[in-house]
């Protein structure tokens, strides 16, 4: 790790969260090399803020701190997570980047509500998997010809926009939950909405998405 003279350093709660942000961050570079991340933090929490490309959704992050800090910055993910010291718990805050125009539109601090009848972790996860296998099953339909960028974007954006169950949230993001590696086995999750706001809940994250007719577009690419 290199320190900068005057650099703004923060102390997370252990090294078990440093690791555990490092790994959203390494996940997040996964899927965009240049990604950057607005970091936000007003008492002993840190949140994280990202936007993986792949699924059109803000997915956030955070992390516990042992020393309660004030900060609002947009960063390179990938030179906050070099910044990272695992064993020490630290981590010392890059230089700001001019943020990307996600940054600027983030999901409100309060007034969520519970959504109730969502399924399990386990049956959202079979869910992506059934989808995953239909996308997969629809390439190979294709011919060899008309296995094209565009034909394949048409099959992600239909299988990707449907919702889940009974709720209006798009399989997108219960895909980029479970890529991202919240969405683990057994654990409890909950959808919550505020206005046109949606977040999927897990201890391990949250991803959130804007309601059709304030989103960020439709899914173009096909899941890794």
């Amino acid at each position: 790790m290199t320190v900068r003279t005057g650099a703004r350093t923060l102390e997370l709660d252990g090294a078990g969260e440093a690791a555990d942000l490092a790994a959203f961050l390494a996940r997040l570079i996964h899927y965009d090399r240049a990604a950057a991340v607005r970091l936000q933090s007003e008492g002993a929490a840190l949140a994280v803020f990202g936007r993986p490309p792949s699924f059109e959704v803000l997915a956030v992050r955070t992390a516990r701190l042992a020393r309660p800090a004030a900060l609002d910055v947009t960063v390179s993910a990938g030179e906050l997570l070099e910044a990272i010291d695992e064993p020490t718990g630290t981590v010392t805050v890059p230089e700001a980047v001019t943020g990307p125009p996600w940054a600027g539109v983030l999901p409100p601090r309060g007034g969520w509500q519970l959504v109730e009848g969502v399924p399990d972790a386990a049956a959202m996860r079979g869910v992506v998997s059934a989808a995953v296998a239909e996308f997969r099953s629809r390439d190979e339909e294709l011919a060899p010809e008309g296995r094209t960028r565009a034909a394949r974007d048409l099959i992600g954006r239909d299988i990707w926009s449907r919702t889940l169950g009974g709720t209006e949230l798009p399989l997108r993001a219960v895909h980029a939950a479970q890529s991202l590696g919240f969405l683990r086995p057994g654990v409890p999750v909950a959808l919550l909405s505020a206005g046109s706001w949606l977040r999927l809940r897990t201890p391990y994250g949250s991803v959130t998405v804007r309601r059709a007719s304030g989103g960020f577009g439709m899914l173009s690419v096909a899941p890794a």
